[in-house]
């Protein structure tokens, strides 16, 4: 069963640190053709729209357009702090593979 994807509170809390609903914001993400692996994520502060799936919690919102949903089924959106920097990343069940930078998968 496809399910929408689910957000950490990690990930919310940051948002919220960072200040995002203050400003109107969202998190976007997005998934769109290329990369080096077929396709790649897109992860950006935006406005939501009136087609997007909004998902909430602590007062902060992430959105997905509704072409980027099927591509996100069951996905879990995580924020990462590692060595090489701190970065909101996707843990998706539809990727059958990905590249070594993370942004780019194939189904």
């Amino acid at each position: 069963m496809n399910l929408p994807p689910s957000v950490t509170a990690r990930a919310f809390e940051r948002l919220s640190e960072i200040g995002a609903a203050n400003d109107g914001k969202a998190l976007r993400v997005a998934v769109e053709g290329g990369g080096c692996s077929g396709f790649q994520y897109e992860i950006v502060l935006d406005e939501p729209k009136d087609d997007d799936l909004i998902l909430e919690g602590s007062g902060q919102k992430v959105v997905v357009d509704a072409i980027s949903l099927p591509f996100l089924a069951n996905a879990v959106i995580d924020f990462s702090e590692e060595l090489i920097g701190a970065r909101f990343v996707i843990e998706n069940p539809n990727a059958t593979s990905a590249c070594g930078c993370g942004t780019s998968f194939s189904m």
